[in-house]
């Protein structure tokens, strides 16, 4: 057990320091890109936009703006002046996390933490790097499909983006810039010309317009969202719950029934243990839903508050990401890792398992209130320390010179 950085919330990862390792050596470097080809082939060859093309650029330059606020996240507590001192005309900046961004511990830690407390010496805080930035970055060329995903765990470029073309013409339609300017060259060629040569490439694009500075921060909302996902380990999250644990309750679950009832099936005879057995597996189905919409919708709202703070320590307005999530509530269709394994109405995969949790609000109305709710505590919190060191400089003995 563990809390999530930034949020606080108990989660259990049932992963050793090994496997982790493992799971980053494999997606390190251009082999990130390789997972995440194999993820788009399912549909067939992806048509990829190439880093030479401005739209990429303008992504890659948001994407790493907002990693230079990832820092921030681990020392919050000294910039805690400069969030007080933001007057009701300034970008809001968060309060001090009470539990900053910090890597997953190791177990080795934990003892060596348990032996300094038992000899009642104080533990030293190791030293951290947050493993992960810069993130990798991959844009798809399909005009129909307006969203985006993380995807990934560990440093040298193991976790990243990808983002669909539809998101940025979206985006890019609702004004018209008046500015024009020439594509420019990149330097992050070699790994796409190695890995990506077989696929078709977009070709560069003529002069296009500059994206605006509320375009920009539409771009960042999005990516803010994917980029909480990749620093509070997500992935590593839902690969546990989904292929360990989840698993391994319902087998353990199925087999305690299946005992309990073995008397009845052993008098009635091998049909209605088949029976028992099709029924187990059914409600089997359904719990693992449960499961996976709990973790979802978790990690979700999660990510959607994290990404608050990454938007204010990169200069963004972070009250600009409720209407951009109110106005997508309604977004006919949205990309998925594998949109070939979805259903027509992805909702309707989760409504057993909402009625059963109790939830009567579709899950984009509850980010929505969840992420108003942590602006509002932005604020609350605010005034509360500012009235408390009010009082304490009343208190405070005047100095005069005699």
């Amino acid at each position: 057990m563990e809390r999530t950085p930034l949020t606080g919330r108990w989660r259990l990862i049932i992963l050793s320091p090994e496997e982790e390792d493992e799971i980053a050596a494999q997606l390190a470097g251009p082999r990130w890109y390789q997972a995440i080809l194999d993820i788009l082939s399912v549909e067939g060859p992806p048509r990829l936009v190439p880093p030479t093309d401005w739209r990429h650029e303008w992504v890659r330059d948001t994407l790493r703006r907002l990693e230079g606020g990832v820092p921030i996240l681990q020392r919050e507590r000294d910039l805690a002046p400069e969030w007080l001192e933001r007057g009701p005309n300034d970008v809001p900046l968060p309060p001090p996390a009470e539990y900053p961004l910090r890597p997953r511990p190791r177990a080795a830690e934990y003892v060596r933490r348990f032996c300094e407390m038992t000899c009642g010496r104080t533990v030293p805080p190791p030293a951290h790097a947050i493993p992960g930035p810069p993130y990798s970055l991959v844009i798809v060329d399909k005009p129909d499909a307006c969203n985006a995903f993380s995807y990934g765990f560990g440093p040298d470029g193991g976790g990243g983006v990808v983002v669909y073309s539809g998101f940025l013409d979206q985006v890019l339609s609702k004004t018209t810039p008046s500015e024009q300017m020439n594509p420019s060259l990149s330097e992050e060629t070699s790994w796409w010309k190695y890995l990506f040569g077989g696929f078709s490439i977009s070709p560069p694009d003529p002069p296009h317009p500059v994206p605006t500075a509320e375009q920009t921060s539409e771009l960042a909302i999005l990516l803010s969202h994917e980029l909480a996902h990749l620093i509070l380990s997500h992935h590593l999250e839902t690969l546990s719950s989904g292929t360990i644990m989840v698993p391994a309750m319902m087998s353990m679950v199925a087999d305690v029934v299946r005992t309990l009832l073995f008397p009845f099936t052993m008098l009635f005879g091998p049909f209605v243990n088949d029976a028992v057995a099709q029924l187990g597996k059914a409600g089997s189905g359904e719990l693992t839903k449960i499961g996976e919409y709990c973790t979802s919708t978790s990690q979700e709202i999660e990510a959607d508050v994290v990404s608050a703070r990454l938007l204010a320590h990169a200069g963004f307005d972070a009250r600009q990401a409720v209407s951009f999530w109110e106005n997508r509530q309604n977004t006919p269709k949205t990309a998925e890792c594998s949109s070939s394994t979805q259903s027509d109405d992805p909702a309707s995969e989760w409504i057993l398992a909402r009625r059963i949790m109790g939830s009567g609000h579709p899950v984009n109305e509850l980010r929505v209130e969840k992420l108003k709710d942590e602006l509002v505590r932005w604020e609350s919190e605010k005034r509360v320390a500012q009235r408390r060191m009010g009082e304490e400089a009343r208190q405070r003995p005047s100095l005069g010179i005699f």
